[in-house]
This record gives structure tokens, C-alpha cells and sequence, in this order.
């Protein structure tokens, strides 16, 4: 039987941060769907496309490498609805410290209420990718910084590209 986890985030951009924990989950999952969550109230600097293309590039390598299938998917409503449609029991989270953790509890407990069947899994965040977070690295790559040690090298290429100054 397929063990399917569900993995949410923006993702705008993917980081390394990202990676770590698609690694650990790769050890519970034998297949992982990606979904990118598309709300109305944010203004991404990458489109959904844009997104789902650098995530399949970057991630697809990993899991291939680890025998787990990937599905990279844009989803609007409840993570536990996107479950539910996409066959995963698991949803997977990363943890970097007690201000992730104390946000997180409180959405697993609540998903676990509507949905009993989908279970949380939470992987902390291993030492050199801990302090990275997505908004950071907006905010130094739109300020001209270099961004290369905290994303894949296809990312970095992208938010220079996204970025460019006259």
C-alpha cells in the first residue's frame, strides 16, 4: 500500500530549508504531494507556475533518489481537504523552533478535528538550514543580496533573474 504525505507551504521561493524536510519525510512517505497553497490576499513574487516548475526541478532529483514518487500540485481551500483529495493520511511539517511549534500544534489539532484520518508529522529542522525562512530570502535577494547559501542554485539563478536592477 502507498503511504501518500501531503506537504503545504507557499514555497515563494523554495528553499533549502524545504529540502530538509522533504528528505526526512521521504523516510514515511512513499509517495509525496506537494501543494502549493494559492491565496487571493498574497502577492507571491513567483507565480503558481513558476513555483510548481522550480519545485518539480529541485525536489524531483531528491525523492527520485530516494524511490519516492512526487506530485506537485496548487490547492486553494483546507490542507485537510487537499488530503483528502489526494489519497494522503500524512501531513508533513518542519520545525525550525518553539514559535514554529506552538502555531503548528494548534493547526495539526485542528486538521486532526476534521480529519481524523490525516495525521501530522513534524521534522525538525536540521542545524544549517534552521534559521531560513522564505521571507528572509525575498527580502535579501529584492535588496540585491546574495541568497546562494540558503537555496538551490536554480532558485538563487531565478530570484536574480526576478530581482534584476537597472
Amino acid at each position: 500500500m502507498t503511504r501518500t504525505a501531503l506537504y503545504t507551504g507557499s514555497f515563494d521561493p523554495v528553499t533549502n530549508g524545504h529540502l530538509d524536510v522533504l528528505r526526512q519525510a521521504c523516510s514515511v512517505a512513499d509517495r509525496i504531494v506537494i501543494a502549493i497553497g494559492v491565496h487571493s490576499s498574497k502577492a507571491p513574487i513567483f507565480s503558481a507556475e513558476e513555483r510548481t516548475e522550480m519545485l518539480r526541478e529541485v525536489c524531483g532529483p531528491v525523492l527520485k533518489a530516494r524511490n519516492v514518487e512526487l506530485e506537485v500540485v496548487t490547492f486553494n481551500d483546507l490542507a485537510v481537504e487537499a488530503a483528502r483529495r489526494h489519497g494522503a493520511t500524512l501531513i508533513v511539517r518542519g520545525l525550525r523552533d518553539g514559535t514554529d511549534f506552538d502555531y503548528e500544534i494548534q493547526m495539526a489539532s485542528m486538521n486532526a478535528t476534521m480529519e481524523p484520518g490525516v495525521q501530522t508529522i513534524f521534522f525538525p529542522a536540521s542545524p544549517p538550514v534552521r534559521p531560513i525562512t522564505a521571507t528572509l530570502v525575498r527580502q535579501i535577494a529584492g535588496m540585491g543580496g546574495d541568497v546562494s547559501a540558503f537555496v538551490p542554485g536554480l532558485v538563487a539563478e531565478r530570484l536574480k533573474a526576478k530581482f534584476k536592477r537597472p
